[in-house]
C-alpha cells in the first residue's frame, strides 16, 4: 500500500491560509456586531430625542402589510374607550424591547429609510408625563395615518372597558352618578326620615344623593387632576 507523501510547504501555506481566513472571519462578524450595535444606539437615541415634529416616513407601500395601517380616527376611538394615550416615543419611560428595536431594524432595512416621529400607544402610567400594560409602536406614514409595528407586554384586562367607561364623557359620568344615587337610595331603608315613605321623599332623597356623590366625583377629578378620555389621549400633561 503507498501512502501519498506529504509536502511540508503546501501543509504551510494551507495552515497559513486557514489561519488568515479564520482570522478574516472573526474580523468580519465582530464588524457586524459593532455596527449592529451601532444601529441599534441610533435607534434608540432617536426614541428618546423624538419630537414628534416628523409627520410621515417614506415607506415602500408595495411591502407594507395592510392590516397593520391604522387612520387616527381609529386610533383616537379605541385611546378614549380604553382610557389609553397616544404620544411620541420621547415620552415612554419603559425601556423598548430587543424584539421592538429588531423590528424597526428590519423596516429600516427593507424600505432603505431611517424611521422617525414614533408613537406609542399605551396607558398614562407608561409615560413619563409633564404635570399640567399594552403599549404598541406605530411610525407615521402620512396623512394622519399610521403603521404598527410592533406590540408588546400584557393584554388589556377584559373589564377595563368599563372602568374608562364614566372617564369617556361628561354624559357617561353623569349617567353613573344618577345610577348610583338611584341605587344607594333604594337601599335606604324606608323609614329612615319617615314611617311612610313617599315617591316625592324618594326622588328628594336621590336628588340629594346625587350632589353628594357629585360633589365627590367633582372634588376627586380637580384634587387629581382628572379628566375625561376625549381630552388626555394624546396630551402629554399628567393633569390634562
Amino acid at each position: 500500500m503507498n501512502w501519498a507523501k506529504i509536502n511540508v510547504e503546501k501543509q504551510l501555506i494551507k495552515a497559513r491560509n486557514k489561519k488568515i481566513t479564520e482570522e478574516g472571519l472573526l474580523h468580519q462578524v465582530k464588524k457586524i456586531l459593532e455596527q449592529d450595535e451601532k444601529k441599534e444606539n441610533e435607534i434608540l437615541k432617536k426614541i428618546e430625542e423624538n419630537d414628534g415634529q416628523s409627520i410621515s416616513n417614506d415607506f415602500n407601500f408595495e411591502l407594507l402589510e395592510s392590516d397593520k395601517i391604522y387612520h387616527i380616527e381609529q386610533i383616537k376611538n379605541i385611546c378614549i374607550t380604553y382610557r389609553l394615550r397616544f404620544l411620541n416615543s420621547h415620552y415612554f419611560k419603559a425601556e423598548l424591547p430587543y424584539e421592538a428595536i429588531q423590528q424597526i431594524k428590519q423596516l429600516q432595512k427593507k424600505h432603505q429609510i431611517t424611521l422617525s416621529g414614533l408613537k406609542i400607544i399605551a396607558p398614562s402610567k407608561s409615560f413619563r408625563l409633564e404635570n399640567a400594560d399594552d403599549p404598541l409602536l406605530f411610525a407615521p406614514i402620512g396623512n394622519d395615518y399610521y403603521y404598527l409595528i410592533h406590540k408588546w407586554g400584557n393584554d388589556l384586562h377584559p373589564l377595563r372597558k368599563l372602568y374608562a367607561w364614566p372617564f369617556k364623557s361628561l354624559e357617561n359620568l353623569i349617567l353613573l352618578i344618577i345610577a348610583l344615587s338611584i341605587g344607594i337610595t333604594a337601599l335606604l331603608p324606608d323609614d329612615l326620615f319617615s314611617k311612610n315613605q313617599t315617591t316625592a321623599e324618594f326622588i328628594m332623597i336621590a336628588f340629594f344623593m346625587v350632589k353628594w356623590i357629585g360633589g365627590m366625583a367633582i372634588f376627586y377629578g380637580f384634587k387629581k387632576g382628572k379628566n375625561f378620555n376625549s381630552a388626555i389621549w394624546n396630551s402629554k400633561y399628567y393633569n390634562a
